[in-house]
């Protein structure tokens, strides 16, 4: 009886879910070429409202780098506007009944709208909840707390701009 070679299995099967993600019609967001680069480039002609606050403008500079990294569109075909919600919850009681533990839940609200006014594309809210260690020594919990803020800010960035991309993506 013929075996295939143990490397042989392997080969096989990825080739198989090759094939299966062709046929799905699976297609790489980001790629270059067709759909995907008329997405970046709708994504490039996006102008970021001014979000409110310190968070709003780590948020706000996160995503104008993200959207359009060569620089802001001249004439921009849309406009995003956000509004950002935080707030924070003690946990993780101690002996001495102290909170070591928080919890920062920061929600973005976001729309996308034409330049020139109008009904909105695109509608939509994101969220994200984070932790960080309240300590004895208060400037090292304000650092804890800021970082936490800016990791959140920096993954409610990416996932804005994935729901965006995926929006033009399809209506392209």
């Amino acid at each position: 009886m013929w075996w295939p070679k143990a490397g042989t299995g392997r080969i096989v099967l990825i080739a198989g879910a090759v094939l299966a993600l062709a046929a799905c019609g699976f297609r790489p967001l980001y790629a270059d070429g067709g759909q995907d680069t008329a997405a970046s480039a709708e994504l490039a002609r996006i102008e970021v409202a001014v979000i409110p606050d310190r968070s709003g403008q780590i948020l706000r500079a996160d995503l104008i780098d993200g959207l359009s990294p060569r620089g802001r569109p001249a004439r921009p075909l849309y406009r995003l506007e956000v509004t950002l919600r935080e707030r924070q919850e003690e946990l993780g009681i101690d002996k001495t009944d102290t909170a070591v533990r928080a919890n920062l839940f920061i929600t973005a609200n976001f729309s996308l709208l034409p330049a020139d006014g109008g009904e909105p594309l695109l509608d939509r809210r994101v969220g994200l909840i984070t932790s960080y260690n309240i300590l004895l020594d208060e400037f090292a919990t304000l650092t804890a707390e800021n970082d936490a803020r800016e990791r959140a800010l920096r993954q409610i960035g990416s996932d804005i701009r994935t729901q965006l991309a995926l929006y033009f993506s399809r209506a392209g």
